[in-house]
């Protein structure tokens, strides 16, 4: 908890020092070289006092995000749980991995039930809606096996962009990680979260999924994080997010 006085201000070295950026000699001198700004505007005076609740900061041009009581979670979805808190039919949902928590959590857009991997948890109802708007354009990598052996071809025609029966799709990236005898494994960037949109898109050019995982969203990245756990986003990751949600 950040320790702030009557007004909810607290000084500025203080709190970059309290959220880990540097020791607070280290972020006194990285506001006298410039390096910090506060809405915009480039701080230097030392006795700078802000409010560590709406403040939008900045070390070396990198977000800090802002104290609050929310909480941010990645969570490695397994196969077979549904993308939802709750489930009238009585299958393992999201709420159900966790029922441990004393928050009311919302989900970040969904992940099929037979795919894994990443998907944000946060109680932060306007971060979660913006975030998975597909107006933000939020980056999302996924990871394919697929049926066939997949062609150079192929890799250019997901880049040129394909148009499925809801509209066209726009691949950011698609590269082949590995190959072997009638299949392969395939990364592919999009920023769209319509239903199955990558079993669909890849079905649709001769490729159809046999396993899919998201590997990450942005800045945030699955890593080894087992199947079914949770972690808490870094500062970095979510200063990254928040800026894409403009928020």
């Amino acid at each position: 908890m950040i320790e702030t006085d009557d007004e909810g201000l607290i000084r500025l070295q203080k709190l970059l020092a309290t959220s880990g950026v540097a020791s607070r000699r280290k972020c006194e001198e990285l506001m006298l070289a410039g390096e910090v700004e506060v809405d915009g505007e480039i701080v230097t005076r030392l006795g700078t006092k802000v409010d560590p609740s709406v403040a939008v900061i900045r070390v070396g041009g990198k977000r800090l995000p802002p104290v609050s009581p929310n909480v941010y979670l990645v969570l490695n979805k397994p196969r077979g749980v549904v993308s939802t808190m709750s489930d009238p039919q009585g299958r393992r949902t999201l709420g159900d991995l966790v029922a441990e928590r004393p928050e009311r959590l919302f989900h970040v857009g969904r992940l099929d039930t037979d795919t894994t991997g990443l998907i944000v948890l946060t109680n932060d109802g306007n971060f979660a809606q913006r975030l998975a708007h597909p107006s933000y354009e939020v980056d999302k990598t996924y990871v394919a096996e697929v049926e066939g052996e997949i062609t150079k071809a192929t890799l250019r025609t997901l880049l040129h962009g394909v148009v499925l029966d809801d509209g066209p799709v726009t691949v950011t990236k698609a590269r082949v990680i590995q190959e072997a005898k009638g299949k392969s494994i395939v990364e592919l960037v999009i920023h769209e979260g319509r239903n199955r949109i990558v079993r669909r898109l890849l079905d649709h050019v001769g490729h159809p999924v046999k396993r899919l995982t998201r590997t990450a969203i942005g800045p945030v990245r699955l890593g080894r994080l087992p199947e079914g756990e949770l972690r808490d986003l870094t500062s970095a990751e979510l200063g990254e997010l928040l800026d894409s949600a403009q928020l």
